[in-house]
């Protein structure tokens, strides 16, 4: 993600808390108080079922196998989740201690000569000396992805107006190929051969010798057709890493990549600040010259992972920024992570040092950053190839386990899971989306979504500014005596803020009330009862679409994209009722995926991301109708001659999301979509015309696998226990405290409960193990894709009802 900001980030997710209840809704002009009398049959709560119905979650892959039930996140610990980087390499917190930095002159005397003078015309360099070895490392290669440094002394360059012959250059590229990493020219020799590596070399020769030239003026190399999707992504990444801003790529029609110079402003000066070229940000200078030494460190951005314990991506980089001064949007990241989790994910910063940043974790509470590394890059969204989840299910029960003992349903629970987890790493999943992309209140986000392309932009706004008659009964004292339904703080002032608004019509007061991390609902009460500077009236009440517009851009179209994926998901459900894993003519692939079955070729391009950093297939580039023309990717049904081949699988198979740029299955399928669509649960709307007045909300579409598999066989394990809080996997801070040996210090859980209080006391009698005591809990460990939900691969282990959400009680205003 590139530049976030808190006002873009994810909305927070809050509990439910009357899914049976109708929204009370902003054209109340009087809304009584709701009375306890009323409230006693409105608290039930959907079950986790029938909102899996609503939003179109119907089948399974392999519905005859046993199920079972457990219960997801009682503790933090129960899901842990590891980001896959793109080299396919799992994310852990191994180490939070920075480098220890020495100066060494050139000539290998310590920098703390005698007499504490600096040796006139020595070149100072950095080292690193880790913490735990006596080798000393240049902090050139210390980033682990070093810039090749120029051949040409600044003092031996040509004066202003000077030219480079071509035998120069081609000395120069001589030099520089010698000067390349052996592991570096090994993988620009496997990606490009040797004569092209030669080829880039020699350009980036070029360039640092005439930095100030336009990128014109040198000619671009042309690279042998890559058919590979992940070696085009290696080679151009590979690039970047080797010769950070000096060169760029892009794949051309028939996928051979054009590798060219970067524009004069994204080279080496480009970063220097307005003070005398200096660099303006808290890292090291050498000189004066901050571009440089932040080069020998191996890049301007340092990378880091984050551990933390229920807390949002954005809660933790907002603190950073803020201690930092520059706000979340020096930071950047592949993609959030799960709130009530352990997750270890890659961070990035911009300009700033290990030393800085490794301060801060003696405030950070529940989170650690460490593994340090600068890299000439950013992150961005996307920029991941999944996770790792290691999610513990306790008090298990099994299919067929009536009138079995403890140690037969133990053997039981074995079998039934190790059949479940064999069936479905072969077979796979639908790919379907999860429920957290619906919402959890009565106005799920789909619907909201389904309001604003049907233009009915005023039943928008009273969807988000809803509420529940349980919520405002909380906030005002009325709930029943015997009510066991515990509402948080921030959910109580919500309900109160908005019916404040609803019923008296004064934003100042409704947002007195109002918790500030409601974002929508807070922006849009600040412009529906706002004055217009225009005429100096309060006449905006009724201006939906700009109250719809002062909500961040991403969580508009989290609305619109909550549609989307209830008409996928509703569509997957019917191609799979009905077809199964058949392929069958009519069916869409990915153009680009298949181009070596075709005898045509055809432009291709690159994929895209959607707002929660989920890779999507995307024709445009983009959800919306702002988006260019260079970032197309297509689909194309399978013709029946096709079918009958054998070439395609159901692994190939895609499903368009609605809009006005995507092809539609040439079958029955196809034909659902209008159906679906077309009906009121799809809001009367025509799959064929998506545009619409208002851009944002005018959706392109994209495409998006069918199917989904776990990236490596799925691992299990069945736990018996006893006690409740018992901890089946160890997490990343745990085990390097161990590895520390912080001995001194009581050992602490996840949640911070110290050693003792999780253990029995000495001479205590341990709980008699009597068969009603003992519960049995399935520790599963599996990779996805990062478009590939993790409770909806539960789902299909599990099957109907299985995951039983955990709801935690009353937690004080969170």
């Amino acid at each position: 993600m590139s530049d976030p900001s808190p006002d873009s980030a994810r909305p927070v997710k809050r509990a439910r808390l009357d899914d049976n209840t109708a929204p009370s809704q902003s054209t109340h002009t009087s809304a009584p108080a709701p009375q306890a009398a009323t409230l006693a049959s409105k608290t039930a709560i959907d079950t986790d079922l029938e909102r899996e119905v609503r939003a179109g979650i119907t089948e399974y892959v392999c519905p005859d196998n046993l199920g079972f039930t457990g219960v997801l996140k009682q503790r933090y610990t129960d899901f842990l989740v590891n980001e896959i980087a793109l080299d396919g390499q799992v994310l852990h917190l191994k180490s939070t201690r920075p480098p220890r930095k020495e100066r060494k002159q050139a000539n290998g005397t310590d920098g703390n000569n005698v007499g504490g003078q600096k040796e006139v015309g020595k070149e100072e360099k950095l080292v690193v000396k880790e913490e735990n070895g006596d080798a000393e490392v240049p902090v050139l290669q210390s980033g682990g992805s070093t810039a090749v440094e120029a051949p040409v002394k600044a003092e031996d360059a040509p004066e202003q107006g000077g030219e480079v012959t071509k035998e120069e250059g081609d000395q120069q590229a001589e030099v520089k190929e010698e000067e390349l990493k052996d592991d570096d020219r090994d993988t620009l020799h496997s990606i490009f051969g040797e004569d092209t590596t030669k080829q880039i070399v020699k350009l980036v020769g070029q360039v640092r010798r005439r930095e100030h030239k336009k990128a014109k003026d040198f000619k671009a190399v042309i690279a042998q057709p890559i058919t590979d999707k992940e070696t085009r992504t290696q080679a151009h990444q590979s690039l970047r890493r080797i010769f950070p801003n000096l060169l760029e790529s892009s794949m051309e029609a028939d996928q051979s990549i054009r590798i060219k110079a970067t524009p004069p402003a994204e080279r080496k000066g480009k970063n220097k600040g307005k003070g005398g070229g200096r660099d303006r940000g808290d890292g090291p200078r050498q000189g004066g010259k901050g571009p440089q030494m932040w080069e020998e460190l191996g890049g301007e951005y340092l990378h880091f992972n984050l551990y933390k314990e229920n807390k949002d991506t954005m809660e933790i980089v907002g603190f950073l920024g803020s201690k930092l001064g520059g706000g979340a949007k020096a930071f950047g990241f592949a993609g959030t992570k799960d709130r009530r989790a352990c997750t270890v994910q890659r961070v990035c910063v911009k300009r700033q040092t290990a030393e800085r940043m490794f301060s801060f974790n003696k405030i950070l509470y529940n989170s650690a950053i460490g593994d340090w590394e600068y890299r000439p890059h950013d992150l961005k969204l996307g920029d991941l190839m999944g996770n790792e989840f290691t999610i513990s299910l306790r008090d298990c029960h099994f299919e067929g386990e009536e009138g079995l003992d403890f140690e037969q349903r133990y053997d039981l629970a074995n079998r039934v899971v190790g059949k479940a987890i064999e069936d479905f790493s072969e077979k796979g999943f639908i790919n379907y989306y999860g429920l957290q992309r619906f919402g959890s209140f009565a106005a799920s986000t789909d619907s909201i979504g389904r309001k604003m392309l049907q233009d009915d932009l005023k039943g928008a706004v009273e969807d988000i500014l809803a509420y529940g008659d349980v919520a405002l009964a909380a906030a005002l004292g009325n709930l029943p005596a015997d009510s066991d339904v515990l509402v948080s703080h921030d959910d109580r002032n919500r309900a109160k803020a908005l019916h404040l608004w609803h019923t008296e019509g004064k934003s100042n007061v409704a947002l007195d009330v109002l918790p500030r991390k409601f974002t929508a609902e807070r922006n849009m009460i600040q412009h529906l009862g706002s004055r217009n500077s225009r005429n100096g009236q309060y006449d905006r009440k009724t201006d939906w679409q700009g109250a719809l517009m002062t909500i961040p851009r991403t969580l508009r179209l989290m609305y619109v994209h909550a549609y989307q994926s209830l008409v996928w998901n509703a569509v997957a459900g019917k191609r799979w009722a009905t077809h199964g894993d058949k392929v069958v003519e009519g069916d869409l692939v990915l153009v680009h995926e298949h181009r070596d079955k075709e005898a045509k070729k055809d432009t291709v391009k690159q994929e895209d991301i959607d707002d929660s950093g989920e890779v999507v297939i995307n024709p445009t580039g983009s959800e919306n109708a702002n988006a260019g023309a260079e970032a197309f990717e297509r689909a194309r049904p399978l013709t029946a001659e096709e079918e009958k081949s054998g070439q395609y699988t159901v692994w190939d198979i895609v499903l368009p999301q609605p809009g006005y740029d995507v092809e539609y299955p040439n079958n029955y399928i196809g034909d659902f979509y209008k159906e679906f669509m077309g009906s009121e649960k799809g809001g009367g709307l025509d799959p064929q015309n998506m545009r619409r007045g208002w851009r944002e909300v005018s959706l392109s579409g994209g495409y998006r696998k069918f199917l989904a598999r776990p990236l490596k066989p799925v691992e299990f394990e069945v736990h018996k226990y006893v006690k409740e809080d018992e901890q089946f996997v160890e997490t990343d801070l745990q085990r390097l405290r161990k590895a520390d040996g912080e001995a001194s210090q009581p050992d602490r859980t996840a949640n911070g409960d110290t050693k003792e209080d999780v253990e029995m006391e000495d001479g205590e009698e341990k709980e008699a193990e009597v068969e009603g005591q003992k519960k049995l809990a399935v520790v599963i460990k599996l990779q996805l894709a990062s478009s590939q939900y993790a409770t909806m691969a539960l789902r299909e282990l599990m099957k109907a009802g299985g995951v039983k959400a955990y709801k935690p009680e009353f937690m004080g205003g969170r």
